[in-house]
């Protein structure tokens, strides 16, 4: 600013000597004046740190004059980059293009004062980080599903496109999970039984053991009638069970090969640890970048609607009509907290009468919720005591659907719950009164919890029906209900490998028998006004993200009881894949309530992670408390599955058995639980003190927008009075 513009600003100030005294101006490195001390102190940021009487900015004690935070910002900046260019690439940094070429020349003359060794290690570097990107573009065409994913994307926005690369994700995932059991498990048999490698099978002595704990009868008059195949193949059942399909089939103690004795048991429990513990790390890992973007967005409701004003287009967007429905997205999402903001208004105009009296209702209610989902959980558990009791019938006293009936009946039970219940959810939340956005979560988690919560139903339902004795001495004798349930770890997988293929067929089903002639009718009677109110089948998020996670829990429950499942699963999603992007090119439309890309990711692997915990907690029951089946499977010899890791335990030294036993000790586990404490509250005092930084970057920008806003005032002003 010049000293014209400056006594033309204190001119047009009133109460102000037109005058500017020498000593309250300073001349700068560029050989520019500085603005005046009293001119300053005027601005609005410089008034709200002099009244909060906080640290007022350091001034120069030479010339009395405010130092230049711009100045002394780039002139640490240009320290920081130039100390640290033989670490980082200058590609990194937000600088321009002719900064960027200043430093690197800077880097390049610094690489001639260096040693060889040095100057090796250098360019060593550099070359290993060009490896790195190249390689890392060409994995980027190896993506499966890279074409149509970002043609979907660029058709109808990120919000659809994250429910397909979730998809793809979980494709991969049970991929992955596949491969751990196919080598851990499959393949030392695999080897053994086509004689690939010199190695035989060692078989499980039965010691002390009731010799009628071991019978393990396999029907197979059902092979006598021309659709015994057809359900065998729909329930896993016949010839399904004595494949390595189930856990029934791996009745073997190991594998002697020429040095060493392969310990199947160990391998069939270290690769169910593996496959959890791998789901829960990826799964982590993949869901911090979305909590970090959705704890960045929650924070402030202003800061919200810039983002959906300033930077709410999707310009992936290039269809027309998907571009209107973008614009009616964002009116939608305006609208929203618009109603979100009269809502909070309300909630604090709201007497204590009025709040007695919504808070009132709002108990009714949830227990209304309760009550429907606890009717849901009491018909399957009935639907599976009638199944597991009828199921044992010979197969020439029912006839052929009611076989299928009897069979499916508890995924018949299950699939219906989750029908109905999210209909009776979205009306009772009408009358709750909460934010619109609440509402969407609240609904959600509810239909989380009730699809999810049914598989641990069904399961737990089975834990108890193998456990229950009823004064049966053999029960007693084995341990759980051998006559029942001979080989039980091989029924829970047969009612796991229904759930699957049911679903599966229930996906298909609707699609092509739903879908697709609702989409003919609503395009070739759309005159009709019954149609008109149909309308168009919409392509809901979060709905088809509850299916495929559904999916997903079933495939971690019943991975350990049929090894080969995760297999089906991933043949599964691969399909469904397919399945719903045709659905979505050429019968459904896409839901009004868009997703953003962040918020969906975050979503999708937060309800995937509530899978993976309620899938963890039936597994480590069944695996831990009941009974191993003593008629098939590895773990005939073990009270328990649990039980080879301490009998592993003693095989080993004695060095290493003090050290395993100290680990799994109280005097170990007490302090190491007081390390971690200590180490979450230093991340949690550093997290606060983090956001206090945040709080006040933010009320900095506030004030150097009220400065901005101050200045082209004055600027203005002193305009007109240079033109009058």
């Amino acid at each position: 600013m010049s000293e014209s513009s400056v006594s033309a600003l204190q001119s047009g100030r009133p109460g102000r000597q037109p005058g500017v005294h020498p000593e309250s101006q300073s001349v700068d490195s560029s050989g520019f004046s500085s603005p005046p001390v009293n001119f300053l102190q005027e601005l609005p940021s410089y008034r709200s740190v002099a009244r909060r009487r906080t640290t007022i900015l350091p001034r120069d004690k030479q010339s009395g004059t405010l130092l230049k935070p711009t100045d002394s910002y780039g002139s640490h900046l240009e320290g920081g980059i130039t100390k640290n260019l033989s670490s980082q690439s200058i590609r990194k940094y937000a600088l321009n293009i002719s900064e960027k070429r200043r430093l690197r020349d800077i880097q390049e003359t610094q690489m001639k004062y260096l040693s060889e060794w040095d100057q090796w290690k250098r360019y060593s570097s550099k070359s290993w980080k060009r490896f790195l990107e190249k390689a890392r573009e060409m994995t980027t065409h190896l993506e499966l599903w890279r074409e149509d994913i970002r043609s979907i994307e660029g058709k109808f926005g990120t919000g659809i496109q994250s429910y397909f690369s979730f998809l793809r994700f979980l494709v991969l995932l049970n991929l992955v999970i596949f491969l751990i059991i196919f080598m851990l498990v499959l393949l030392p048999i695999l080897l053994t039984k086509y004689k690939i490698t010199n190695s035989t099978f060692v078989l499980i002595p039965f010691k002390d053991m009731d010799i009628q704990c071991t019978i393990y009868p396999i029907s197979s008059s059902g092979l006598i009638y021309f659709y015994s195949y057809i359900i065998d193949l729909l329930s896993g059942t016949g010839f399904l069970e004595e494949t390595s399909l189930f856990y029934g089939h791996y009745t073997i103690d190991g594998i002697k090969f020429q040095n060493f004795t392969y310990d199947l048991p160990l391998a069939y429990l270290i690769s169910t640890i593996a496959y959890l513990a791998l789901s829960l790390l990826w799964i982590v890992k993949r869901s911090v970048e979305g909590f970090k973007i959705n704890l960045i967005r929650s924070e402030e409701h202003f800061q919200s609607y810039c983002n959906k004003i300033f930077a709410g287009w999707d310009f992936c967007i290039t269809n027309h009509s998907m571009a209107d429905l973008k614009h009616s997205s964002l009116r939608y999402e305006l609208r929203a907290d618009l109603e979100e903001e009269r809502i909070r208004q309300k909630i604090a105009e709201r007497t204590s009468e009025e709040t007695i009296r919504i808070y009132s209702l709002r108990l009714f209610l949830n227990c209304i919720v309760l009550a429907v989902l606890a009717a849901c959980f009491y018909a399957i558990y009935i639907a599976t005591i009638f199944s597991q009791e009828h199921m044992k019938k010979e197969i020439d006293k029912m006839v052929f659907g009611e076989n299928l009936l009897i069979l499916y009946l508890p995924s018949i039970v299950i699939t219906l719950a989750n029908f109905i219940t999210p209909i009776i959810f979205a009306k009772i939340i009408h009358y709750e009164d909460y934010s619109p956005g609440f509402e969407i979560r609240l609904t959600i988690l509810r239909c989380v919890f009730m699809r999810l919560a049914t598989i641990c139903v069904l399961v737990f339902t089975l834990g108890s029906k193998i456990t229950s004795c009823d004064n049966d001495t053999l029960c007693e004798l084995c341990g759980y209900n051998q006559k029942l349930y001979p080989c039980w770890e091989t029924q829970v997988g047969q009612e796991m490998y229904k759930l699957m293929i049911f679903d599966f067929v229930i996906i298909l089903a609707v699609t092509i028998f739903v879908d697709f002639p609702r989409k003919l009718l609503v395009t070739h009677c759309s005159s009709w006004k019954l149609i008109q109110c149909w309308g168009q089948q919409e392509f809901a998020i979060p709905d088809n993200v509850l299916g495929i996670v559904y999916g997903q829990t079933i495939c971690w429950i019943g991975a350990f009881f049929s090894p080969l499942l995760p297999a089906i699963a991933t043949l599964k999603f691969i399909i469904i894949f397919y399945v719903k992007e045709l659905s979505l090119l050429y019968t459904c439309r896409p839901s009004p309530r868009q997703f953003r890309a962040s918020n969906s990711n975050f979503f999708f692997l937060l309800v995937l992670l509530i899978g993976l915990c309620l899938a963890i907690i039936p597994l480590t029951i069944s695996m831990s408390r009941i009974p191993s089946s003593k008629a098939c499977g590895p773990f005939t010899n073990f009270n328990t599955t649990w039980d080879v890791i301490p009998q592993t335990v003693s095989t080993f030294p004695s060095s290493l058995q003090s050290l395993v036993h100290g680990i799994t000790s109280e005097a170990f586990a007490v302090p190491f639980f007081m390390i971690i404490c200590l180490v979450m509250f230093y991340f949690i005092a550093l997290a606060g003190a983090h956001k206090r930084v945040v709080v006040q970057l933010r009320e900095q920008l506030s004030l150097e927008s009220r400065d901005k806003r101050y200045l082209i005032q004055k600027l203005t002003e002193a305009q007109r009075d240079l033109r009058s």
